[in-house]
């Protein structure tokens, strides 16, 4: 009888063995089962249903086409629902639209109360399922031409001549069929001054979170502070640097010394003001613009950022001037190779912001005077003085006006040309005095150049026999001389209330041209 108890064990050990198979096998059969029961959703979204949307919401209309042809490449069905809901990447996608605030911009979508409730459950969604999903994809639509800029047309109204961004919504819309996210690629998506006048905007909310900075107040009669003075604007000095970083430790002393000036200093070379020893009425003025008004400014110029393509500062050489600033960079290899002060245009004569292709270097060049200067300053004055011409170094030229070459030449010794049918190119001067001065709007529109021979050698460097010293002798020649480069430079004449350089500094420079405003309101607005 005992040999059977371990037979027993086996026949009850396989009978279990047999029940957890056949209860898996059951198990498995029920799961099959209930996938079939869930079929893929599927919602047909065809070229009715959509027309009767913007039917519905016409504030939308100006993305119809494009949401017309992405539903058709999908064969008519839903891009952001699934049996669960909104898929992750919807989620992704509002969330962005929320954050526009960090990046200068108003989440304000047309229907707002129709699309929060699709995701905050906060209120019922009554949209039907179609409306859903088209909602999500305007709203997708709406934050792609949010985060490009304001379009080419307004761009070009603001005077804004620069190459333009290109917004491909193909290559966004091929995004949500891969549910790729819509974070930042900092390589390729913008414009890399743009990411670093975030991170400013973000310092100067966090400033203002805090209570920003106090006017600094002074007498009537404040003439200047310099190092040994003591009064109690020096502390209010002091705390105002502090908050920005011009100043490491705040000591409170009302006694004003080195460390302070080093940072007065620091401060001017910042907000294009020229450093001194002293601290005068006007550095104090600049100290008490609002921190409300600097982030305005950096919303200004984020913006500028995204009319920018990307691609321009990939290039191996390239000229660079930014108005506010009165200052030209020639960028060679991604690096700094040359910087030079410019004199720009006047309020009145404004220089366009634009680009060309820098061909041609001109040594004591002719001056072929405008029309416009001619009927306005020459001929006047050749009506006073009829030995005008002869004494401006003048001269009638096939019924045109020019100018002699030579060191009073208006262009000096050099100009720089990149053909464009706004008549403007680079040029030497002999007015140097204006160099000194730290705003340098004086110009008929043209750029001129502090170190034109500098420059010019520069340039030329890609040439090795046009030597400094051959150059200096060309410049010099009181003859006409043209030289072609071998190859082709890019010129982008800027305009940058606000800029971060490559050392990370954040710099402000007056708005010349009053643009500021503009943009601002404009933003604001939409």
């Amino acid at each position: 009888m005992k040999i059977l108890y371990p037979l027993v064990a086996v026949v009850i050990l396989f009978a279990v063995i047999s029940c957890n198979k056949k209860a898996e096998k059951k198990e498995e059969e029920i799961k099959k089962t209930s996938e079939k029961v869930v079929p893929e959703l599927k919602i047909k979204i065809d070229s009715s249903s959509i027309a009767a949307f913007y039917q519905a919401y016409p504030k939308l209309e100006k993305f119809q086409n494009e949401v017309l042809a992405l539903y058709k490449q999908k064969n008519s069905t839903q891009l952001w629902l699934d049996n669960k809901g909104v898929v992750e990447f919807g989620n992704t996608l509002f969330d962005k639209y929320k954050g526009l605030d960090q990046e200068g911009l108003k989440a304000n979508f047309p229907y707002n109360e129709k699309i929060s409730p699709i995701f905050e459950h906060t209120s019922e969604n009554k949209l039907s399922q179609v409306d859903t999903d088209l909602m999500i994809t305007n709203l997708y639509f709406y934050y792609v031409q949010k985060v490009s800029g304001v379009d080419e047309k307004t761009t070009r109204s603001l005077e804004w001549l620069l190459p333009r961004k290109k917004v491909n919504y193909q290559v966004f819309s091929d995004s949500i069929y891969k549910k790729a996210t819509i974070n930042d690629d900092k390589k390729s998506k913008m414009f890399s001054q743009y990411y670093k006048l975030r991170d400013a905007l973000h310092q100067y909310r966090e400033i203002e979170k805090k209570g920003g900075w106090k006017t600094i107040e002074v007498n009537e009669d404040f003439k200047s502070l310099k190092i040994g003075d003591s009064v109690a604007t020096v502390g209010q000095i002091r705390e105002r640097l502090y908050i920005t970083g011009d100043l490491k430790e705040n000591n409170k002393s009302n006694i004003c010394d080195s460390t302070l000036i080093v940072s007065v200093k620091k401060f001017e070379s910042h907000h294009g003001l020229t450093p001194k020893n002293t601290i005068l009425p006007e550095h104090i003025a600049e100290m008490n613009i609002p921190v409300s008004d600097r982030i305005k400014t950096l919303i200004a110029n984020m913006e500028r950022c995204r009319w920018i393509d990307p691609e321009l500062e990939k290039g191996k050489e390239y000229i660079e001037v930014n108005i506010p600033e009165f200052r030209l960079y020639l960028i060679r290899d991604g690096k700094i190779a040359f910087v030079s002060p410019v004199v720009v245009g006047k309020m009145m004569t404004q220089t366009v912001i634009f680009s060309g292709m820098m061909n041609n270097i001109v040594f004591s060049p002719y001056w072929n005077v405008p029309t416009s200067i001619i009927n306005k300053e020459i001929k006047p004055g050749m009506a006073k003085n009829k030995n005008y011409l002869a004494q401006k170094n003048l001269e009638w030229n096939n019924g045109a006006v020019r100018q002699l070459p030579g060191k009073n030449n208006s262009l000096g010794l050099v100009k720089f040309l990149f053909p464009n049918s706004n008549n403007i190119y680079l040029h030497d001067t002999p007015a140097k005095s204006l160099f000194e001065r730290e705003n340098r709007a004086f110009s008929h529109g043209c750029v001129r150049v502090g170190k034109p021979r500098e420059l010019a050698i520069e340039l030329l460097k890609q040439d090795p026999t046009w030597t400094p010293a051959r150059i200096d002798k060309a410049m010099h020649a009181g003859k006409e001389n043209w030289v072609s480069l071998k190859k082709k430079i890019p010129v982008y004449i800027g305009y940058f209330t606000a800029w971060v350089d490559r050392d990370g500094n954040l710099n402000f420079y007056k708005d010349v041209y009053k643009r500021d405003e503009s943009l601002i309101k404009l933003l604001t607005e939409e």
